[in-house]
């Protein structure tokens, strides 16, 4: 069972490195309208302000804010902080089910991420130097880094609910992964919950306290996730409807209205 390709290619990330090297000073920061901002602290220290976090880096850690917030970092010159800075930009925009199932912030120790060693070494060496295609790689190694923080947040059951917590819970991965996959199809609670190996009633209450919404209503979320993805496209209502399950491209507009409070139009135009 494969938990995050399905995600990745429906909503996949782009990097684009805008620092790399020595850090000294202070600098603002603000990730562009529908992207998110990683800095990676290679060796020094380092002050960060961010909505309300006054903090003090004092070794190797990573800062990810999947969403635009506002932040700023501090060094001396004389801390020889080595820092690897991207925006990251999303499919799907700011509304894709991967940003909005991460915290606003998260920052954490890059001791607590063993299988990210072998990527952020590869990544800090390529920074340090001027070598040809740099900021390519850079910008590749940067995914590669994001998708094994992915991993490590559902192995290690970082985020207590959503789709990640889901995720990392075997038994209704399995299920949320269905529904990730075939997302034309209707499927019961009875089907997931055989997918699960559950009973369904243990299964609709399982999925509710850790996922936070029910079945039918994850299931909602994720097609309408990926109509917003295809009306940004440009791809005509009547083929999205038939993609992601709808009869007809009326009963998909009902069922976005339900959830957005906009018809896929008017969605649109705002977008």
């Amino acid at each position: 069972m494969d938990r995050l390709s399905t995600l990745l290619a429906q909503f996949g990330m782009h990097a684009s490195t805008f620092h790399s090297g020595i850090f000294y000073g202070s600098s603002e920061f603000a990730a562009p309208q529908r992207g998110g901002t990683l800095h990676l602290l290679g060796s020094g220290r380092l002050g960060l302000q961010a909505a309300s976090r006054d903090m003090q880096l004092t070794e190797p850690s990573l800062i990810f804010m999947p969403r635009p917030m506002p932040h700023a970092l501090q060094a001396h010159q004389a801390d020889k902080v080595q820092l690897v800075s991207a925006y990251l930009g999303f499919e799907g925009g700011l509304d894709n089910p991967l940003t909005t199932a991460l915290p606003d912030c998260l920052v954490m120790p890059l001791r607590e991420l063993p299988t990210l060693q072998s990527g952020l070494a590869w990544l800090f060496e390529e920074g340090a130097e001027q070598n040809c295609g740099r900021n390519a790689v850079l910008n590749r190694l940067v995914e590669l880094v994001m998708i094994q923080l992915l991993r490590h947040v559902m192995n290690n059951r970082v985020v207590s609910s959503g789709m990640m917590a889901g995720l990392a819970d075997w038994r209704l991965a399995r299920a949320v992964t269905l529904m990730h996959d075939q997302p034309e199809k209707n499927w019961s609670v009875a089907e997931l919950a055989s997918a699960a190996s559950m009973s369904r009633a243990s299964f609709a209450a399982q999925f509710h306290k850790v996922v936070g919404k029910t079945p039918a209503d994850y299931l909602l979320s994720w097609r309408v996730s990926l109509t917003q993805k295809r009306l940004r496209e440009g791809k005509p209502i009547a083929l999205i409807a038939d993609e992601v399950g709808y009869d007809s491209p009326s009963a998909l507009a009902r069922a976005f209205r339900r959830k957005t409070g906009a018809s896929p139009r008017e969605w649109l135009q705002q977008q």
